[in-house]
């Protein structure tokens, strides 16, 4: 709950005056029924038509004003509410980009959505209610005894005598209900992993005829939300009822306690009527309390939820080293090695390594040897585990989030972004002009397919390039790293999807550049002429050398070689 009111404290000035206007509709809200007594007893009892005429006057008067107070009240906190939800969007929004990919392992991305959304919606519920309506129906009740003991002191005590009870009953509730809306939401992650993952993969579902599955699985998870949905909502919703029931026995004490005293000339009709009518208000104001106790269990769920990103501490950013050249491109591995969390055995085990600017560098392995993990140390994506990496013989740690600025990373699966060509091609790079584009695209082999479109580069793409091929996405985002311009390129067993000949066209392209690059492939074609060639397994490095080099010294490439052999002729698929 800190964390809300250090965002709402931002917005202290409409918060100060929403508050303020709700105390005002209180002030009349404790004011009416002494009004009211008095126009029952000096007025109507008294046939005093004068004396109704004023007090009526005054709580006409004073309705009006609580009318305006409270249009303005909810309009300076539905201010305060919305601009808190925006900074917590914007705030997390930015943690997340700058967490680690260590870090974000925490973090279901189902889960960040729903902290994103449906947690940030319930905080500024929570909010709004509580500068509208929440402090107000406590206050109420306080104030509402204090002046039912100014009108009559045994009616008021019968008032008293209730409190603790309904205050006990809630308190109890909510700490249930707190611990009941924070299981909720993580049922909520849970339905919105399977949802996502089934949009994701919906043509793959189809392709397999898995949709009776699927729906399966997401019955599954959806019962289990509904079920712990009802169980947080039935603690809650029991509090009502039961308020009711302790609250009408109260009703029925004061009106029977309240008609003897009138037959022994105790009190006066007006003076019951007023306490009676601060009965019922205070009864409403506890079934307000039941609903507002709702929210303020699931905003305090929502509330750990979202202050657990926010907390989450971020890459380095104080060793950005701004004032550096640009990296030259070397790269260094010294006893490198890296193990993920959760894990009891090293991906990569003590890995040395010396790459020289400019050197072209391929990588083979079988499925699961290390190759993706080594390449994703060279940008810091994960910090080594033990050993050290130097780019250009400076430590990777002095260097921090800064590496990231010359170094570009194309993974195997081509992810592009809603917009257009033009848009995805120059998203790493804003600046490039429409000339550098083209050039870019002529060098990742895409021109002549863009050339062929209705708008050209200013085709518009997909979700996550739907409408493209599995080589075009490599292909554009190629071209992006490409436009990127940068010192070391990290290719990723992105031309997979290209066949031979267009492959050997990019990959010409990117030897022409003056970048150090990393080539991870399957087929030895893909790097048969780079400088160095490594050879992982199990996340250790088996032999490095040139091609000719690995073929006389190193029998586990030569039987990859041979394995990409047919009658002499190198297989390049």
């Amino acid at each position: 709950m800190r964390t809300i009111f250090k965002y709402a404290f931002t917005y202290w000035i409409p918060m100060i005056i929403a508050l303020f206007l709700m105390i005002v509709e209180l002030v009349v809200e404790l004011v009416q029924p002494v009004i009211m007594s008095k126009i029952i007893d000096e007025g109507i009892i008294a046939e005093d038509m004068t004396t109704i005429y004023i007090y009526g006057g005054w709580l006409l008067f004073i309705t009006l004003i609580a009318f305006t107070a409270g249009i303005s009240s909810s309009f300076f906190a539905s201010h305060v509410s919305q601009g808190v939800g925006y900074d917590m969007r914007k705030d997390m929004f930015t943690k997340i980009q700058m967490l680690s990919p260590m870090k974000m392992e925490k973090f279901q991305t189902s889960s960040l959505l729903t902290r994103m959304t449906n947690d940030v919606t319930q905080i500024q519920g929570l909010l709004f209610g509580l500068m509208r309506i929440m402090l107000r129906a406590p206050l109420f009740i306080i104030f509402g005894i204090v002046m039912s003991f100014t009108i009559n002191v045994p009616l008021a005590t019968i008032l008293l005598i209730t409190l603790p009870i309904l205050f006990g009953i809630m308190f109890f509730l909510m700490i249930r209900g707190m611990r009941l809306f924070q299981s909720v939401q993580e049922k909520i992650d849970h339905v919105n992993q399977i949802i996502r993952e089934n949009l994701l993969a919906m043509k793959l579902v189809k392709a397999f005829h898995r949709l009776t599955f699927e729906n399966k699985r997401f019955q599954k998870v959806n019962n289990r939300l509904k079920d712990q949905n009802k169980k947080a909502l039935w603690v809650m919703e029991i509090v009502m009822p039961i308020v009711m029931l302790i609250m009408n026995m109260a009703m029925i004490a004061l009106l029977w306690f309240g008609s003897i005293q009138l037959e022994m000339d105790n009190a006066q009709a007006g003076e019951v009527v007023a306490v009676i009518n601060y009965a019922t208000k205070m009864l409403a104001s506890f079934g307000v309390f039941s609903f507002l106790l709702m929210n303020v269990t699931r905003g305090k769920a929502s509330a750990v939820r979202i202050n657990e990103v926010l907390e989450e501490n971020t890459d380095d950013e104080v060793k950005r080293m701004e004032h550096r050249n640009k990296i030259k491109g070397a790269v260094k591995f010294e006893n490198v090695s890296f193990r993920y969390p959760g894990l009891e055995h090293d991906v990569l085990h003590e890995i040395n390594l010396s790459v020289k600017q400019g050197e072209k560098i391929g990588i083979l392995g079988e499925t699961g040897s290390g190759k993706t993990t080594l390449l994703h140390l060279i940008p810091f994506l994960y910090p080594a585990t033990s050993g050290i990496v130097y780019i250009d013989d400076i430590k990777m740690e002095d260097w921090g989030n800064r590496v990231r600025h010359d170094i570009t990373l194309v993974p195997q699966e081509g992810f592009l972004f809603s917009g257009s060509i033009k848009e995805n091609i120059a998203w790493g790079n804003e600046h490039l002009t429409d000339n550098e584009i083209e050039k870019v695209a002529k060098e990742a082999q895409l021109d002549d397919f863009i050339q062929t479109l209705p708008n050209k580069y200013e085709t518009r793409i997909g979700q996550r390039g739907v409408n493209l091929s599995g080589g075009q996405k490599q292909r554009l985002s190629i071209a992006r790293a490409l436009a990127d311009n940068p010192s070391i390129l990290l290719l990723d067993d992105s031309t997979s999807a290209l066949d031979a000949t267009t492959e050997n066209k990019v990959l010409d392209a990117i030897r022409k550049r003056k970048c150090t690059t990393f080539i991870v492939s399957q087929k030895i074609s893909s790097v048969v002429d780079a400088d160095q060639i490594l050879v992982l397994e199990k996340g250790m490095i088996k032999g490095a050398g040139t091609h000719k080099e690995l073929l006389q010294s190193l029998s586990l490439y030569q039987e990859m070689w041979q394995s990409q052999q047919k009658d002499g002729v190198l297989i390049d698929e």
